[in-house]
C-alpha cells in the first residue's frame, strides 16, 4: 500500500488541475502508470499496437483505462479504443479524443462530435526542455510571454503536440514544429494549413495541454 500512495496523491493532484482545462462536453482525466497496466488492453487494442516494448504498452493500457472510464459516463460501456496505422486511436462513433502520456502519468481527454470537432492532449514533466530541443521547437512566429520562463520552451513543445493531435484527424497534413505557430498568452494556434486550435493548460504538479477545434 504504501507505493500505491504517492501514486494515488499525484494522480488526486494533477485531476484537480485537469478538470479546469476541459471546455463544455470534453471529459478529461489521468492515471499513473503502474506496473501490470499493460495487461488493461483489450484484445483487439493489443494486437493493434505493433511495439512490443513493455513501457510503451504500459503507457497505452494506463491511457485506454482512462478513457473506457470517461466513456463509460457517457453511456458506452468496454469500449474498444484500436490503434490506427498512424498511431492515432480509433474512438467508437460520435465520439473524438486523445491520450498521451510520460514516464509518469497517462492522461486521455473524450468528448461528443455534436460537442467539439477534434481533440488534442499532452503531458510533460515540470522542469524545462533541453535547449537543443527548444532550438528546434521554438520559431519566429511563437509568442511565449506571460508564462514562466523556466517552464515556457517545455510548455511550447507540449502546446505544439497536443495541436497537431488536434489538427491531423481534420486536415490529415503532417506537421513539424515549424507548420504550428502558439500564442501562448492568447491561447490559441494556427497550422500552415490554416487551421486555428485553441488551447488550455496546467503547469503543475505537470504540464498538460488539452487542444480542441470548436464546432463552427
Amino acid at each position: 500500500m504504501s507505493g500505491e500512495a504517492p501514486l494515488r496523491a499525484a494522480e488526486v493532484a494533477l485531476l484537480v488541475e485537469l478538470t479546469k482545462l476541459a471546455p463544455s462536453g470534453v471529459s478529461i482525466g489521468c492515471r499513473s502508470i503502474r506496473n501490470g497496466d499493460e495487461n488493461l488492453l483489450l484484445p483487439e487494442e493489443s494486437r493493434s499496437i505493433l511495439s512490443r516494448q513493455l513501457e510503451a504498452r504500459r503507457a497505452s493500457g494506463a491511457a485506454r483505462v482512462i478513457a473506457r472510464q470517461l466513456l463509460a459516463q457517457e453511456g458506452i460501456e468496454n469500449a474498444v479504443i484500436k490503434r490506427a496505422t498512424s498511431g492515432a486511436p480509433l474512438w467508437p462513433p460520435g465520439f473524438v479524443g486523445s491520450l498521451a502520456h510520460d514516464d509518469v502519468i497517462a492522461v486521455a481527454a473524450v468528448g461528443r462530435r455534436t460537442e467539439v470537432l477534434s481533440l488534442g492532449i499532452d503531458v510533460e514533466p515540470a522542469e524545462p526542455l533541453p535547449e537543443e530541443v527548444a532550438a528546434i521547437v521554438q520559431t519566429a512566429d511563437d509568442a511565449l510571454v506571460g508564462v514562466d520562463e523556466r517552464l515556457a520552451s517545455r510548455l511550447l513543445f507540449s502546446v505544439k503536440e497536443a495541436v497537431y493531435k488536434a489538427s491531423y484527424p481534420l486536415d490529415r497534413i503532417v506537421l513539424g514544429y515549424e507548420h504550428i505557430a502558439v500564442d501562448l498568452k492568447a491561447r490559441n494556434a494556427v497550422t500552415t494549413s490554416g487551421r486555428k486550435v485553441r488551447f488550455s493548460f496546467c503547469l503543475f504538479p505537470r504540464i498538460v495541454v488539452l487542444a480542441d477545434v470548436p464546432l463552427p
